[in-house]
């Protein structure tokens, strides 16, 4: 499949309530939520007002001229909050673009970016079961601490 990852565009940053729903780990057998769940505080902080604070940063993929993934990463006090110096990551790709190395090639690419902006490390939280977590493994994330349920994860830059 071709594809291209760029920066995203400020007209398109209300794309990001999608990829964020995307985002939303559901085990096998699990019915989604409500698109409404995005209203929720916990969730809202990953996109509000994205592009205004300084760091804000994502890359998109785009097939056959439309979006099809987002890597999106801003100091936030979210799920996987470290620090006020450390951003933390989200990514999702729509479904049919799942599993053909385009999440890989836009999490090294952000990961790239973070290092070239300053950063000295990202920070992203993941269930357990969430099979990205393989992902974010083989990219040199490390498990910060965790609970039940999920991981805090790190990569240093």
């Amino acid at each position: 499949m071709s594809y291209t990852i760029r920066k995203i565009r400020p007209a398109e940053y209300p794309l990001l309530e999608d990829f964020l729903y995307e985002a939303i780990f559901l085990p096998e057998g699990a019915a989604p939520p409500p698109r409404s769940i995005l209203s929720e505080e916990a969730l809202r902080v990953y996109i509000r007002d994205f592009g205004s604070r300084p760091g804000d940063v994502c890359l998109m993929a785009e097939s056959g001229g439309q979006a099809v993934g987002a890597v999106w990463a801003r100091i936030m006090d979210d799920y996987g909050h470290v620090d006020d110096e450390t951003p933390s990551l989200a990514i999702s790709l729509y479904p049919a673009y799942r599993g053909g190395g385009i999440g890989t090639d836009l999490l090294g690419r952000m990961l790239a970016q973070l290092r070239q902006d300053g950063y000295k490390q990202v920070s992203l939280s993941v269930q357990r079961v969430n099979p990205a977590a393989n992902l974010y493994r083989r990219m040199g994330f490390e498990t910060l601490r965790g609970t039940e349920e999920e991981w805090i994860m790190i990569r240093r830059l």
